[in-house]
């Protein structure tokens, strides 16, 4: 059963986040004019419940991480105005499919009668109650594949976050604008060496001591975007109208796995709605909080790229000069990034310690959930140590992961609440809009995951 509604994050991953409990079975109970009417509002347990204008900032804030600064060097991949035009298409299609998300979860509140459901609530259930007989006896492995992807998405996250740090700590120690995995120390000993600080910052199990670098982490973030901007056009002198509309479809498919990395934010789609005063105006928020996503990452992306042409790099702060400002800036970035590890960190291993616990008396919770944190980041570590190409590694997580968790499984949900109520529609266009979004999600994923995976392995071989 759904035991509690509770606070998450006020960071990178804000809102609140719906925990599912024991082996509920979801079972329809209303149909109808009894289910639209449910109020699934009043519902819910009381507490501090956001305004749009705060949950757009919520909503910035969990989009927003270390991806964007990575995302100019999949623009010089792909080409300058077909990253633009896609950027922002891309942008509108991860929009609509939270949208999707959030309107699904609203029409099975009323039918199962339940306040508020975690995406993986609302995968099983839509299994559970929906008009597929035959796959109903799947509804847990559906739960748990979104259970599993978040955790690939986010932990993957966080090996990019310390081949970043380690890239801004070579460049800072080596004092040159050319950065190689070789040297002394290597990019791979730098990776290593963050292995313990890491640990030592992951044994924080309560986010609101990590809360308070939020706010810090957003203007950072702003920051970058608006010196970025700067330094591009003080050091670019060629019109953006001489650079390559397109280059390769390798280099599209590393694009979008990273632009959607770069923006995605349907994980906390649903904490978000869980946590509004009226829900029914999510789509207000993710209207004008993607807006604002859209935006930063097309400024990071286009003036990244533009400015510093064919030698980019990632982070995007590489790229400034060894000058005292942009030095403090690479350093804040370092940190913020180093925080942000923290908070990623937090979401997959609560949703791992769940399942790992029950294996544990009580009493020994406390020294076991310390030992699997550790384990899991030596883990990550040793990932990062292997593949230290960081924008093949965003293309590989955007491309594997948010294909099925941003696109695939949300028009999958909501196909099954729509197949019969409130039907398909005309021409059964219901139908062939799942379709066409799985296809582009299936596409993305296959040949987006195979053509960054190559890239990485090459790499490193």
């Amino acid at each position: 059963m759904v035991e509690t509604v509770e606070q998450v994050d006020e960071s990178n991953q804000v809102g609140q986040r719906v925990r599912h409990r024991g082996h509920h079975k979801y079972e329809i109970k209303a149909t109808g004019d009894a289910a639209k009417n449910y109020d699934f509002i009043a519902a819910r347990p009381p507490g501090k419940k956001t305004t749009v204008l705060e949950s757009i900032g919520h909503l910035v804030k969990s989009c927003l991480g270390g991806g964007v600064v990575a995302i100019h060097e999949s623009y010089k991949q792909c080409g300058l105005w077909t990253s633009v035009v896609l950027t922002v298409v891309l942008g509108c299609c991860v929009s609509y499919c939270m949208y999707i998300l959030a309107r699904s979860a609203q029409k099975i509140y009323g039918r199962v009668q339940v306040p508020a459901m975690s995406y993986p609530d609302l995968a099983e259930a839509s299994l559970e109650t929906g008009p597929f007989a035959s796959l109903k006896k799947y509804s847990k492995c559906f739960r748990y594949a979104v259970d599993f992807t978040i955790c690939v998405d986010l932990f993957g996250s966080c090996c990019v976050y310390q081949i970043m740090i380690a890239r801004t700590i070579k460049q800072l120690i080596e004092g040159t604008d050319e950065i190689s995995n070789e040297g002394n120390p290597s990019l791979r000993q730098l990776v290593a060496m963050l292995l313990v600080p890491c640990v030592l910052l992951c044994m924080i199990t309560t986010l609101k001591y990590l809360a308070p670098f939020s706010l810090a982490a957003d203007v950072i973030i702003l920051l970058v975007a608006s010196s970025t901007i700067y330094y591009a056009v003080k050091h670019q002198k060629i019109s953006p109208f001489d650079f390559p509309v397109f280059k390769t479809i390798p280099g599209l498919f590393e694009f979008m796995g990273v632009c959607v990395f770069s923006m995605e934010g349907v994980g906390v789609t649903l904490a978000i709605e869980n946590s509004m005063e009226d829900p029914r105006k999510i789509a207000l928020v993710l209207c004008g909080g993607m807006a604002v996503v859209v935006g930063i990452v097309m400024t990071v992306g286009f003036f990244g790229y533009w400015g510093f042409g064919e030698r980019s790099k990632s982070p995007v702060t590489l790229n400034f000069p060894l000058e005292p400002f942009p030095i403090a800036l690479k350093v804040l970035m370092a940190v913020m990034v180093y925080v942000t590890f923290a908070l990623n960190f937090w979401i997959p291993f609560d949703l791992v310690w769940y399942y790992i616990k029950r294996r544990y008396e009580e009493s020994g919770y406390w020294i076991w959930q310390r030992v699997w944190r550790a384990l899991i980041v030596f883990i990550i570590t040793v990932i990062a140590v292997i593949f230290p190409a960081v924008t093949k590694f965003i293309g590989l997580i955007g491309s594997f992961c948010l294909s099925s968790m941003g696109f695939m499984f949300p028009a999958f949900i909501e196909l099954c609440l729509d197949w019969e109520d409130p039907g398909l529609g005309l021409c059964k266009w219901r139908l062939w809009k799942c379709i066409i979004i799985c296809i582009f999600g299936a596409i993305l994923c296959v040949v987006g995951t195979y053509i960054n995976a190559k890239e990485l392995i090459k790499e490193v071989f």
